[in-house]
This record gives structure tokens, sequence and C-alpha cells, in this order.
């Protein structure tokens, strides 16, 4: 009787088991199942910063709670690490735009004249006969700042235009540097520079009000800088020139022995890469002529003809910031430097007329020869507009004494002649000089 009551009971006892497991079974599904439907739903978690399930439940009463768990010292130490983070990020984001850049500037030095072609258009058919004009004015470069960031300020400051005249001086040409500078403010042009070679020069233009600036130290300069003379000095333009070129800015470079009559920015063309005065005397000279060769042993062929033109004077020249103007300094100073007894002026011409060849690659820079009687040298000041009734009534830009040692009292009786209306001011002069 007994072993009849507990089977019974046993049984129900197992059953009420099963239903247990089955139900924990299912219940570990179900959580299983939910677990794989909301991580595929929600796979950055529930609670994330920018959860909507998140952003519904917790309010502004929650904000001021957690916040006020939070201590304040915890909270500057994360706004100074947001900073900090902050200021990383930037200025990474600054030295790989400015990787960048450079990678494409040195990605437009290599083969320049293919890629300028097609950087300024399309493809042209030829038009009309005698309607045809080729590209000559070569893009500017992008400016970098980084280059001379202190010498960015003070070109911002006083450029107009991005043009400035930049003129060296150092205390061996103190008086020609002050009716230079004189003569520029009698004209009332705001855009110019002194760089100056040392103190007494950098002293001197700022007690005169002169716009100056004064290199950084540089052993290799400043060897030459404080003690050479005209031509050493005038060496180390090309040199210093390039920072200018560099940051986007187009320089009128100036010699001092120079007297300024009228603004030059309104009578330069702005169609080349160098535009620059010449050292002719007259139309022939100054903008080419056909000088025909005669060898009588050649027989019937005794005439070669040969194109010449006087040089440019390396002085006085407007250049615009491009490729071709920054290639034509680095190869002028790196052969000054190479070329201890070479004249600055001469290589200046010869890079910049000499063309390719074997062994030579030219440079690709346009040139313009500046008008002979607005921008004047004094051969043909001398020896040719003084003696002309009608030339003399014309009223040059700029006189450059670069052809008479005699600079400073040439430069004072240009001033009187031109500025001051004495007419025998150029008299006493011979057309030469006495050595």
């Amino acid at each position: 009787m007994a072993g009849r009551r507990d089977g019974p009971l046993m049984k129900d006892k197992d059953k009420d088991k099963d239903k247990v497991r089955s139900r924990i079974v299912f219940a570990i599904v179900i959580g299983v199942t939910l677990g794989c439907v909301f991580a595929f739903l929600y796979p950055h978690g529930l609670f994330t910063a920018d959860s909507p399930i998140q952003n519904r439940r917790f309010g502004k009463s929650d904000l001021k709670v957690g916040s006020s768990c939070e201590s304040s010292e915890r909270i500057s130490m994360l706004k100074s690490d947001i900073t900090s983070l902050s200021e990383k990020n930037a200025e990474l984001n600054k030295q790989l735009k400015d990787l960048r850049e450079k990678l494409r500037l040195a990605e437009q030095g290599k083969d320049q004249a293919q890629k300028q072609f097609m950087v300024l258009g399309e493809k042209y058919k030829a038009g009309p006969f005698g309607t045809v004009k080729g590209l000559r004015t070569n893009p500017t470069v992008v400016p970098d700042e980084s280059v001379n960031p202190r010498l960015a300020k003070i070109l911002e400051e006083i450029a107009i235009q991005k043009e400035v005249i930049v003129a060296l001086a150092n205390s061996n040409v103190q008086s020609m540097l002050e009716v230079w500078f004189t003569s520029i403010k009698k004209v009332g042009i705001p855009n110019y520079l002194v760089v100056a070679l040392d103190d007494h020069i950098e002293n001197l233009c700022k007690s005169n009000g002169v716009p100056v600036y004064k290199r950084d130290p540089d052993q290799g300069i400043d060897s030459i800088a404080k003690t050479g003379g005209n031509h050493a000095v005038s060496g180390l333009k090309f040199r210093i020139l390039r920072e200018f070129l560099q940051l986007g800015y187009s320089v009128l470079l100036s010699d001092v022995d120079i007297v300024y009559l009228q603004n030059p920015f309104d009578y330069l063309s702005r169609d080349s890469d160098v535009e620059s005065m010449s050292d002719g005397h007259n139309n022939m000279t100054a903008y080419g002529y056909n000088d025909v060769f005669d060898e009588p042993a050649m027989g019937w062929a005794r005439y070669a003809h040969t194109m010449r033109i006087w040089v440019y004077n390396s002085g006085f020249f407007y250049i615009r910031p491009t490729l071709a103007s920054i290639e034509l300094l680095d190869r002028v100073a790196g052969r000054l430097s190479r070329e201890p007894k070479s004249w600055d002026q001469a290589v200046f011409n010869e890079e910049l007329f000499y063309p390719s060849h074997p062994g030579y690659d030219g440079l690709h820079a346009a040139k313009r020869t500046l008008d002979i009687y607005l921008f004047m040298n004094s051969k043909v000041l001398f020896k040719t507009v003084r003696k002309d009734a009608r030339l003399k009534k014309l009223k040059p830009v700029i006189v450059h004494v670069n052809y008479h040692p005699d600079k400073l009292p040439r430069m004072k009786a240009v001033v009187e002649f031109y500025v001051n209306g004495k007419q025998d001011a150029l008299e006493p002069f011979p057309e030469g000089s006495d050595w």
C-alpha cells in the first residue's frame, strides 16, 4: 500500500521539476535571442553618448545629479585635456597641410612646362593668321609664410597689391641711401623697404621713419654684408630676395644710387617674370639689333648675322614670385658662390639669355626691357638727354647713376635738375668718368 501511495507523489514532483527546467531553458533562449536582437540593432550599446534611448530617458535632472557627482577638479582636468588635444590636433592639421603643399610644389617643379600647360586650361585650336598669341605669364607660387614669419608681417603692413621696392644697404653707402629714400618720400611712394645689413643703417632708417628690416644673424652673409663693397653686397641680393618671392611678393629691386622722380609701379607691364632697365644707351642697344659679323676669309659666306642686346641692369629690376623667377635667383646665387671672381650682373644676364644647348638647360623665364627714357641710366642722361632740348623736357621715372663712379654728386645734380628746376645742374659733369 505504501509503495503504491509514493509512486504518484514522485511522479508529480518529477513533473514539477521538468516544468521548472523548461521555464529556465525557455528564459535562457529568450534572453539569448533578445541579446542577439539588441546586439544587432544597437552595436554600440544601449547607453552610448548619442543613443536616442539614453537621450530620451535621461533628462536635465539626471545631468545635474551626474555633474554633482563629479568634482570640480576632475572637470577642470577634463577641460584642460580637451583643450590640449584640440591644440595638438590643430597643429597636426597645419603640419599636414604644409606637407601637402610642399609635396604639391615639388611635383609642380617637375616637367614645369607640361604641367603649366595642363593647369592653364584646355587645348586650343590656332586662330586665323596674325591672331595667335602664346602664353608668357607664369603663374605665381603659393605663398609660404613659414619661410620667414617676421618678414611676412612687415611686408603685410607696407606692401601694396603684394608689391614692394627693396634695397640692400650697409654703412658704406649711407650718403647715397639718404638721397635714395628722400627722393622716394618726395614722390610719395609708401611701399618700400630697406634691408639693413648692419646696425648703423637700421638705426639710421628708424630715426628717419624709413621702413627697415634687419635679417636674423647669418655668418655666411653677415661677413660680406658688413664690410663688402658695392659688387659684393650686390651679389647678396639674389639670396635675400628669394624669401620675398617665397612669401608671394613681387619685388622691385633697387640699388641705392638711384633717384626716384615718379612712382615706378605706375609704369610696369607685369606680363613677364622679369622687367629690367637696360644698360643700353639707344633703341638699338637697349632693345636688340641684327649685328653683322664680317669674316673676309670666308669669301662668299663672309657675312654672319648675329643678334645683340645690351645687358639688363641687375641693380634695378622687377621680379614676380614665379618658379622661373626663383630658379633664376637660385642659379645666380649658386654660381656667385662657386665663382667668387664673377660679376653678378654678368651672371644674371647669362642665366636669363643663354638658350638651352647640349649639356645646359636654359631658363624658361619671360623678360621685358623697360623704356630707357623712363627708366634711365646715367649714360643716356649725360651723353644724350641733357644735350637734346626735347628730351630734357621728359620726366623720367628714375635715374640710375650706374655708369659713373662719382655717384653722390651726380645724384644730387639729378635732384637739382628734375626736382628743383636748376637747368644747368647737369652741365659740370663729363660724359664719362675721369678714370
